[in-house]
């Protein structure tokens, strides 16, 4: 787990690549070095030491003919697979690190080889035979990379504001619509202008700074035999088997929910190992709502682990309020974004990597939108016959967003339902390539969740407030066995509210955990804006300067509420908190 940093063409020097690995040193503060492969063109890597600690593994890696070398960010799992393999081709290593191996699989393998890399990476791979780099990010996007391109150079980093800092910072102000429905920038963008996102999957071999095409690592072929339960459970113990390993100490996220509890109830079934587990613990007259601290300490009566919980209440939100926002490369509007950074924050004094639950969701229906969705598909002609008129019947916020997202198009209907309000056809059409028209609209809907929503917001929030206090986190879910093997499923059924997780939790005497109501992750918004104290005001006056500057920028119906917060907050207090965020960033990051 690092920071990777690239500059090449006009303007690369030692300062430059410096400047970067200065804005990026918390990604790796275990060893960093800067060197130029060849005149014009400099690399730079912040090791964060995870598998083989020495400092024969340090970065940038040369390969043992020193023709290339590879600075990288994450973990390839599968890399004693891979390993033995070479080793059979007479290849021989002298560390027992997945980046020895990783530099010697694309030595021989190419781009091809690419598809066969189980794990999570951002690279870039120099050949010094050629003048050429090689540059692929997860097809999860699970680590982070960025890029800014003109005709006189090219520079790649880990850390967006570090590319932006080269030359003065300008606020993309056009990603505040985005923003303010779906908590990100567009996909590929950042908030920073000229500064983009080198999007998941993809791969370039550059040979001129100035030109370069991508292509797409595809998803590889499950080696399943079959698509039940059973393999579902062995995919994934074979996940945890892996993924909680390392040389350095590891830990758990736990919220108390299914995702992270069957995942630690496969750890200790496996290895009757405990490990220590950090669990958000709101203050006791809220707990009956956010439920996590108590769902989890149930779970530690059933299951050794060194559990601890991180207490959070409005003085510990201020306390830790703009060390927070400083750690931002740049926000997303989640308030989950501020509980994985607190977590973090406690977690780093006896782990160094962090295992949760992230993509469990996204991938076997577990969302509310998807159950609404899926009563859309069963009954979209109906729905629509009645719609003029269910308006007029009085309902609750959630009824009536349902209503009000509805449309004949069912893609542009799921658009809706995980926008935060309705988004316009404008906006819904920076999203149409991302819908594969080759599943079916229920899968079509979860493919699009972990293409856009799982990278933009849930693992953009892990990497970011993990990475703040130089912790890896991991995510068994997304392990390329497991996406290779839900991508060949058909049966629907069981991609809808998480039937097996539901299951084996059930067969391993956790039944209570899946009795557990679906609540999301993130601070009391609405019960701190309901008290009317001291929060509220805050968050109104800085509202109130962010619309005179900003305004224009803001679509209109989100604008109203921001013009007019105190009525919003009963119902609206997630967009009002995102707005709240995207100011404060703003504000302290001088934009």
């Amino acid at each position: 787990m690092c920071g990777i940093h690239l500059y090449w063409g006009k303007g690369s020097n030692k300062a430059a690549i410096q400047s970067l690995m200065g804005e990026g040193a918390y990604r790796g503060p275990d060893q960093e070095v800067a060197l130029s492969p060849w005149p014009g063109m400099w690399v730079g890597a912040n090791r964060l030491k995870i598998l083989h600690p020495g400092p024969e593994a340090d970065q940038p890696f040369w390969s043992s003919d020193g023709k290339t070398l590879l600075v990288w960010n994450g973990e390839i799992y599968n890399h004693k697979t891979l390993r033995s393999l070479l080793e059979k081709m007479g290849i021989e290593f002298s560390t027992n690190c997945d980046t020895e191996v990783l530099i010697n699989w694309i030595q021989v393998f190419g781009v091809k080889g690419l598809e066969k890399l189980e794990g999570m990476f951002a690279l870039i791979f120099v050949d010094l035979k050629d003048n050429s780099i090689l540059v692929a990010r997860d097809p999860n996007g699970e680590k982070p990379l960025y890029y800014s391109q003109n005709q006189d150079r090219l520079i790649i980093s880990s850390v967006a504001s570090g590319i932006a800092k080269l030359s003065e910072p300008k606020l993309d102000k056009k990603q505040i619509e985005n923003y303010s429905f779906l908590r990100t920038p567009i996909p590929g963008k950042t908030f920073f202008k000229g500064v983009k996102e080198w999007k998941p999957a993809r791969y370039s071999h550059i040979q001129q700074h100035s030109t370069f095409r991508w292509d797409n690592i595809p998803i590889a072929k499950s080696k399943a035999q079959e698509f039940t339960k059973k393999e579902f459970k062995s995919i994934l113990s074979q996940a945890v088997t892996t993924q909680f390993q390392a040389d350095v100490p590891v830990g758990i996220m736990l919220s108390g929910g299914m995702d992270s509890s069957l995942l630690y109830s496969i750890w200790y079934e496996l290895s009757g190992t405990s490990l220590p587990a950090y669990t958000i613990q709101v203050e006791k007259k809220y707990r009956k709502k956010y439920a996590d601290g108590d769902a989890a300490i149930a779970l530690t009566k059933r299951i050794p682990m060194e559990h601890h919980l991180i207490h959070v209440d409005q003085q510990v939100f201020w306390d830790n309020w703009e060390a927070y926002l400083m750690s931002l490369d740049f926000p997303i509007g989640d308030s989950g974004g501020f509980l994985t950074w607190l977590i973090g924050k406690e977690a780093k004094k006896k782990v160094k990597v962090l295992i949760s639950g992230a993509g469990a969701d996204e991938l076997w229906g577990g969302y509310s939108r998807h159950g609404a969705f899926d009563f859309y598909l069963k009954n979209q002609n109906l729905l629509m016959m009645l719609q003029p008129w269910l308006n007029y019947l009085p309902m609750g916020r959630k009824t009536k967003k349902f209503l009000n997202s509805l449309e004949n198009n069912p893609s542009k209907t799921f658009l809706n339902f995980t926008a935060l309000e309705p988004i316009s056809d404008d906006l819904a059409s920076e999203y149409d390539r991302v819908f594969n028209s080759k599943l079916s609209p229920y899968k079509r809907a979860l493919d699009f969740d972990r293409q856009v929503y799982l990278v933009q917001d849930v693992l953009k929030i892990h990497d970011q407030a993990l990475m703040a206090h130089s912790l890896e986190g991991r995510a068994p879910y997304l392990s390329g066995s497991m996406l290779a093997f839900w991508n060949e499923i058909k049966e629907e059924s069981v991609m809808k509210g998480k039937v097996w997780i539901k299951e084996l939790l059930i067969e391993a005497g956790l039944e209570m955990v899946t009795k557990r109501g679906k609540f999301g992750f993130g601070l009391p918004l609405q019960e701190w804006f309901a008290e009317e104290g001291s929060f509220s005001k805050m968050v109104f006056n800085r509202l109130e300067l962010f619309e005179k500057s900003y305004g224009e920028y803001i679509p209109s119906p989100i604008r109203e509420m921001v013009q007019n917060p105190a009525p919003a907050a009963k119902s609206h207090f997630l967009i009002l908190y995102n707005i709240f965020l995207l100011a404060e960033w703003i504000e302290l990051k001088k934009l």
